[in-house]
């Protein structure tokens, strides 16, 4: 079951179309601003259908959700290509938000309750550590696979292979094994619609409930959401190559080094799961002083310090979802998990409209350094925040 489930993950990222398409959307005549407009309305669906859909993760089949997050991301993906307008981008980003949307609570959601059917629990961390690896290393290839295939048959080519990467997904999502979604599909489907939506309602205040009462899942699901949203940097990365004059098929290989030190940042947070929090509060300081000074510095060489800053902060992510999945004690997982993804999305689109207000005046270069202040002020949080390691006596304390 692990193998398979890292390998949904991995199969999410095999998507050569992540390092081109906003250089589609530029080919195809979309300004900063327009680009940045696309990012608000990904965002906005995933904000409305976020919460909602991890409510229908925690009473219906998450195994059947993850299959249909595939294949509408795979849609979303065929949009891009089959209608490259402004409209048909938008098309696109909708059903990318609503795939994102009905995965992420989901994903996390379906790979903790397994291993606790199976008394396991406490290989959650090295099995999130390893998925997100997986799927930075498979980003990794997708994105050295751009080049030659932009080269072979353009944007078209990159786009029907990530469409047939999502199938692929679809695919494995439809092999892998439920114990409690598919116990919950069933009693909340015999005893009717009516009956089925009172257990929906019902599931959706409990994760609210959960979330609101207990300080400790209340703190670490508001810094897994501001942690979520910096990962909006990587949407600037490839204009912020152009800027340095780097050429269409070089700017993959510069992305490439991002992604390989989040794979490595991914790979490391199952060992450094239990290290204290103020060795996470000094990697995110790291982090922002090292892609401030990389995007400062106008050279491609600039993506090195980037790169390592990026992988930094995907270790304390990684490290910080897998806590708060600890923490979460009610039956209502994905959808509290939803709840963190809600409130990164609304970090996300503050990311997004920030930079297509600033980029009427200011350069990519001092819009992504910009961003490090968050970054390095949200460093303090992480002490406050970050719940104690599996089983150690801070966590107990502070459940209350």
């Amino acid at each position: 079951m692990s193998a398979r489930i890292v390998a949904f993950e991995a199969l999410r990222d095999f998507i050569p179309l992540y390092p081109l398409y906003q250089l589609l959307f530029h080919h195809h005549g979309l300004s900063a601003a327009q680009i940045s407009t696309l990012f608000v309305v990904w965002s906005a669906t995933g904000f409305v259908l976020e919460v909602p859909s991890g409510a229908w993760a925690d009473t219906y089949s998450r195994r059947k959700l993850l299959i249909l997050g595939a294949l509408l991301s795979g849609l979303g993906y065929a949009a891009w290509i089959t209608i490259p307008s402004f409209t048909g981008f938008a098309l696109g980003f909708v059903l990318w938000g609503t795939s994102s949307a009905l995965i992420s609570g989901t994903y996390e959601a379906f790979a903790y309750d397994e291993l606790a059917a199976r008394d396991r629990t406490e290989h959650f961390p090295t099995l999130l550590s390893r998925a997100r690896s997986a799927g930075f290393v498979m980003n990794l290839s997708a994105t050295l696979l751009a080049a030659p295939l932009f080269d072979l048959g353009g944007y078209v080519l990159a786009g029907v292979v990530s469409v047939v990467s999502c199938l692929a997904q679809a695919a494995v999502a439809w092999s892998l094994p439920e114990t409690r979604p598919v116990e919950n599909a069933r009693e909340a489907a015999e005893p009717g619609v009516k009956a089925a939506f009172g257990n929906y309602l019902h599931m959706l205040r409990a994760g609210v409930s959960e979330v609101a009462s207990t300080r400790l899942v209340r703190r670490a699901v508001l810094l897994v959401a501001l942690l979520g949203g910096f990962l909006a940097f990587d949407e600037y990365f490839p204009l912020l190559a152009s800027d340095t004059g780097a050429s269409t098929g070089t700017i993959p290989l510069l992305i490439a080094g991002t992604v390989a030190a989040q794979a490595i940042g991914g790979a490391l947070a199952g060992p450094a799961y239990k290290l204290p929090a103020a060795m996470f509060s000094a990697g995110l300081v790291l982090t922002a002083v090292l892609i401030a000074s990389g995007a400062l510095s106008l050279s491609a060489w600039g993506f090195l310090p980037i790169a390592l800053g990026y992988g930094l902060m995907q270790l304390v992510i990684v490290v910080s979802e897998a806590r708060l999945q600890d923490a979460i004690t009610g039956p209502a997982r994905a959808t509290v998990t939803s709840l963190s993804g809600l409130f990164a999305e609304v970090s996300a689109i503050a990311v997004y409209a920030g930079f297509a207000v600033g980029s009427l005046w200011y350069s990519m270069a001092i819009l992504v350094a910009a961003l490090t202040i968050p970054v390095l002020l949200s460093a303090f949080v992480v002490p406050l925040a970050l719940p104690a390691a599996r089983g150690s006596a801070e966590m107990s304390d502070a459940s209350g």
